[in-house]
């Protein structure tokens, strides 16, 4: 018998409301469950938690709404995060956000054609002496400049590559 998606989703999302608890407590670690699983929290997951942790729909989306590590809409494998604080603005964060988007071919706030990256401001990455920072997935990276995005930029491509080839030798 094939899982569906959905029952699949269903099934996973169940499985961490017991390993976290099903109070409104549990929220947060099960919606980074599913963001980190799915790429996305979709409206079918946020449904799904709503009635497993006993809360309305619209508390789950309004979470997923305020919260910028959180997203109902599919992203790029790396998801870069340019902080635009005052101290990074002095540090010429606009430079290497221009650099960015050239390089990627999209502006802040969307993602590439190919899946790859999605482009997004943070409000502040906690690094204000080492400006401009950005954050890639879980990396941070700090004084950045726009001679340094293609590099950066390559990086992640590599990283890409190497893991399809892990992948291929594991089969």
């Amino acid at each position: 018998m094939l899982v569906t998606e959905q029952e699949r989703l269903r099934e996973q999302i169940a499985a961490w409301v017991d390993q976290y608890g099903s109070d409104r407590s549990t929220l947060m670690p099960v919606l980074q469950q599913v963001q980190k699983t799915y790429g996305r929290i979709s409206n079918l997951a946020m449904q799904e938690i709503a009635d497993r942790l006993g809360i309305h729909p619209v508390e789950v989306y309004g979470v997923v709404s305020f919260y910028s590590f959180l997203h109902d809409k599919p992203q790029g494998r790396f998801v870069i995060r340019l902080c635009r604080t005052i101290s990074c603005d002095m540090a010429h964060k606009d430079r290497v956000a221009r650099q960015l988007e050239n390089d990627l071919g999209v502006k802040f706030g969307e993602t590439t054609s190919d899946g790859l990256f999605t482009l997004e401001w943070a409000n502040c990455l906690g690094m204000c002496d080492q400006g401009p920072a950005m954050l890639i997935n879980d990396e941070v990276h700090t004084r950045v400049t726009p001679e340094s995005i293609h590099d950066i930029l390559e990086k992640c491509r590599q990283t890409l590559g190497a893991s399809a080839l892990t992948t291929e030798k594991e089969s």
